[in-house]
């Protein structure tokens, strides 16, 4: 289900890109037009994500925290990408700027862990 999802979300976003490349200007796109077409190129990504995470979960019956976050991460970018900072109040602002630092902070705490687990030989344990 979630591969077909993110199949119709491609058709969708090859159509808009077509449509809007095809409409009067000819092949020139609108500030509007752009940042459509990103926050749909950042959902398709969060998608494959999302169904990475999934086989990898029905694979070994783990989650991994690393692709939560980047998870996470893509779909802030998302959030900030189509966000209109004009209608947005500044608690708003500072509330996404915290996450995005907490997100930060979060998967390099997460990697460092990692390859430091992964820089252990055998006789360390």
């Amino acid at each position: 289900m979630m591969g077909f999802v993110i199949v119709l979300a491609v058709v969708d976003l090859a159509w808009i890109l077509i449509e809007d490349l095809l409409s009067p200007p000819f092949a020139l796109l609108e500030i509007g037009e752009l940042l459509d077409i990103f926050g749909l190129f950042l959902l398709v990504l969060i998608g494959i994500e999302l169904l990475e995470t999934l086989k990898a979960y029905v694979r070994a019956r783990v989650i991994r925290a690393e692709v939560v976050i980047l998870v996470g991460m893509i779909a802030l970018a998302r959030k900030i990408v189509t966000l209109d900072l004009k209608d947005v109040a500044s608690a708003s602002l500072i509330g996404i700027a915290a996450i995005v630092i907490a997100l930060g902070i979060t998967y390099y705490l997460i990697r460092k862990t990692h390859d430091r687990d992964h820089a252990r030989t055998p006789e360390d344990a």
